[in-house]
């Protein structure tokens, strides 16, 4: 799956931490509807900042739970703009940090902006992780344990991707394409009769 990438639309470190944090409970392509009229209004973290979380609240109120995510939205820029001259954390840990910033979210802006190897997830992470019997766990924070210790920390992000590429394609929630599936063959949730 050469062609497996972030499904969200951004040009910038900060658009990909809006992108993200909007895209929790929504579909990034229902977030890929709103942001360009977000972004062309916000530009920068201060723009953020000087707004109100009303006024977010209009470029974003298609997507899922939009009134607290404009709250958070604006938190969090106007503490990027203070205390951050309007940059991101270099770190999971700083992102975390972040008012609406999740351990997932945060491992995806890591990976994305600055290469920092992390394996967040998702539902369809969580999926195929379960079907392939990586993991057991249906917790997200104990199936990124279970997953970081199968494969080394450079791999974990292209992992993170396809995982979440085969689980929107293929892997799907209610009725999987096996028939489809390029690992069929070696996934032990797969009907036998196959091949």
């Amino acid at each position: 799956m050469p062609e497996a990438k972030i499904a969200l639309d951004y040009r910038s470190e900060l658009e990909l931490l809006a992108s993200v944090m909007l895209s929790a409970q929504s579909t990034d392509k229902l977030v890929n509807t709103v942001t360009p009229a977000l972004f062309a209004r916000f530009p920068t973290a201060g723009a953020y900042a000087r707004s109100t979380p009303a006024e977010l609240e209009r470029y974003i109120q298609r997507v899922g739970l939009f009134r607290g995510k404009a709250r958070n939205l604006h938190a969090t820029m106007k503490i990027l703009a203070a205390e951050h001259g309007g940059r991101l954390p270099r770190t999971r840990e700083g992102l975390h940090e972040l008012p609406g910033v999740g351990w997932k979210t945060a491992g995806v802006v890591a990976n994305h902006a600055f290469g920092t190897p992390a394996f967040p997830v998702d539902t369809h992470v969580g999926r195929v992780a379960r079907r392939l019997r990586l993991t057991s766990r249906t917790d997200p924070d104990k199936v990124e344990a279970d997953l970081t210790k199968l494969l080394p920390s450079e791999q974990w992000g292209r992992a993170h991707q396809l995982f979440i590429w085969h689980g929107r394609r293929t892997c799907l929630a209610r009725k999987p394409r096996c028939e489809t599936c390029a690992i069929a063959r070696l996934c032990p949730s797969a009907p036998r009769d196959l091949g």
